[in-house]
């Protein structure tokens, strides 16, 4: 899956925008887990509406996630 022999290759733009790929991918998996889990959420949202938001970022980083990894292997 990910080869360090490979990470190590590539130009340091490219580590670069593959670790923000990565930094995103954690960004919107906490974020939608934070959604699920927070149960006084500051801002006055309908637990049904939380979930699914939160569901939807969740199924969201797991499609950047595919990508970031199917990117790297194609290079």
């Amino acid at each position: 899956m990910l080869n360090l022999k490979s990470f190590q290759q590539k130009s340091p733009q490219q580590r670069f925008l593959f670790i923000l790929g990565l930094v995103m991918f954690a960004f919107y998996m906490v974020l939608g887990i934070g959604l699920i889990a927070w149960k006084d959420f500051p801002v006055n949202i309908e637990r049904t509406y939380r979930i699914l938001l939160g569901v939807l970022l969740i199924v969201y980083a797991g499609i950047r996630f595919t990508r970031l990894i199917n990117q790297r292997e194609e290079e």
